[in-house]
């Protein structure tokens, strides 16, 4: 009998067409394109986003180190991948930290704003009180101004009033909020007949034989003194190297499970368990933080109880995974777990700290 053959629209191979999928490709070979079908495909070619999810979840949420055990046995296509779930469930963790985290910003960029206001208070103010014979109309010009950012600063009238008061009679000294370790006037003065960068730099303390890496951070230092209320910027590029740094912490807890236990397969196997273990510490996170969104403010000692079982799960997946016994389990758990904390966690905090400043 005589088989029609058809061409793949995708590979442009050959095949009966019988067929469902293309045997070359796997591309469906009859599929019209709707609404539904494009959504679908985006989301499980992005995500992988399929039935192995659903499998993958559960085991991941209530069955610690099972996953990694099932992948390295070799099931690998029966459960999702390591990395792509890791990716997948990131995504969702910074998806819904993303409002958090803009509400941080708006938080400190108002900060910033009313530090901004302070500092020219603080300005005009001992200006006005090192008058030996203050002027009655400088004095009106500032409080003037004090009304005029009132929203701000948020003084009432009668605090203004009596601010007003002291600097009349006895002048007003106030610190500063934003400090820089140099002599701000004399670089506040560089500024204002527009000095070179050159002669900025030198009055901020560079010295002559500073080289690139010191001169990009007086730059810096000097766009942050700039813009005081640039600080939310800094803070914005901050978390924005979080996903970055997190990429580095994976491989080095992975390193320090292959100190622990050297003879426990190769480096890779290890990666695959921390892959697995960071996909549920972000799955955790992730519903804290919807659940902080539905109730105004969760009690400390749920935070609380959510880290400690977090180790909990750690040590359940290792005694699984590695197959050692109760104490070591528990033993080395607490070792990767104190490794992490004092070495792990500080080194993503300078990288973050370092990046948000030189590229905020």
């Amino acid at each position: 009998m005589f088989k029609e053959i058809v061409d793949c629209k995708n590979c442009e191979e050959s095949f009966d067409e019988t067929f469902q999928f293309c045997p070359y490709c796997g591309q469906k070979a009859k599929e019209e394109l709707t609404i539904g079908v494009l959504f679908y495909n985006t989301i499980s070619n992005y995500f992988t986003f399929d039935a192995r999810f659903f499998k993958s979840f559960f085991p991941l949420m209530f069955k610690p180190g099972y996953l990694a055990a099932k992948f390295i046995e070799g099931k690998r296509l029966l459960y999702l991948h390591p990395a792509q779930l890791y990716l997948f469930i990131s995504v969702v963790f910074f998806f819904l930290y993303s409002f958090k985290q803009k509400e941080q910003i708006n938080t400190i960029g108002a900060v910033g704003e009313v530090a901004n206001v302070d500092n020219e208070v603080q300005k005009a103010t001992q200006f006005v009180a090192s008058k030996k014979e203050r002027d009655s109309i400088a004095a009106a010009v500032f409080l003037q101004k004090m009304k005029e950012n009132q929203a701000l600063t948020g003084m009432k009238d009668e605090e203004i009033e009596a601010l007003d008061s002291i600097v009349k009679k006895e002048g007003y000294q106030k610190k500063n909020n934003f400090s820089f370790d140099f002599d701000e006037g004399k670089v506040d003065s560089l500024l204002a007949i527009k000095a070179s960068n050159a002669e900025i730099y030198k009055a901020m303390g560079m010295k002559e034989g500073d080289g690139r890496i010191a001169r990009k951070f007086y730059a810096q230092m000097l766009k942050l003194y700039q813009n005081k209320g640039g600080v939310a910027n800094v803070v914005r590029t901050f978390y924005d190297a979080v996903p970055i740094a997190m990429f580095v912490l994976l491989p080095i807890f992975a390193f320090i499970l292959k100190l622990l236990f050297f003879r426990r397969g190769r480096f890779a196997h290890h990666l695959v368990f921390t892959f697995y273990f960071f996909a549920y510490l972000f799955t955790v996170f992730s519903i804290l933080l919807f659940v902080d969104y539905i109730w105004d403010e969760i009690p400390i000692l749920v935070h609380l109880l959510v880290i400690l079982s977090t180790f909990f799960y750690l040590f359940l997946a290792i005694r699984r995974f590695y197959g050692q016994g109760w104490f070591m389990s528990l033993f080395k758990s607490g070792m990767a777990t104190l490794s992490f904390m004092l070495f792990v966690i500080p080194i993503a905090i300078v990288f973050i700290s370092v990046f948000a400043f030189l590229f905020y």
